[in-house]
């Protein structure tokens, strides 16, 4: 029978591989989890836009339209409000101060925050209610971060 101990090491050892591939940072378990999350996110947007690129170079006789796909927007709801997480496959100067503003319209209060433009755009961060304000729900909060992208100034 496995131990305690040997199942606690066995885990350790497979997060520290988890955290290798998917080049985290983060030393606790939540946090190399959720960067692996967000690791697995970005691929899958990057395989769609590789295959819908693929589509269109094998297609350029017809009439697909060849856009480029929306952002990729999730929202969660954790413990101290939501987990935002947003992922453009363009870097977008401009887009976190507009993405902030509409926390800041909402009444959200950002508590945590990464956030790359190195090629692309990423943001993960958790947002709480301000203390007074009105309930507010998952999907208005993605809306709004939506409607943040959409009419950015650079877009």
């Amino acid at each position: 029978m496995v131990s305690k101990e040997q199942k606690r090491a066995s885990l350790h050892e497979k997060l520290q591989i988890l955290r290798t591939l998917t080049h985290s940072q983060a030393a606790n378990k939540r946090s190399i989890i959720a960067d692996a999350s967000t690791y697995i996110k970005d691929l899958k947007q990057k395989i769609s836009k590789l295959n819908q690129e693929i589509a269109c170079t094998q297609n350029t006789t017809s009439t697909t339209l060849c856009e480029e796909p929306s952002p990729l927007v999730s929202v969660e709801v954790v413990e101290k409000g939501f987990l935002i997480s947003v992922f453009t496959d363009k870097n977008s100067p401009g887009l976190l101060a507009s993405i902030l503003e509409a926390f800041d319209v909402l009444g959200l209060t950002v508590l945590e925050a990464r956030a790359s433009c190195a090629g692309s755009f990423r943001l993960q961060a958790v947002g709480g209610e301000d203390e007074g304000e009105e309930v507010i729900d998952a999907q208005a909060v993605e809306q709004a971060v939506m409607q943040a992208i959409r009419s950015y100034p650079g877009n």
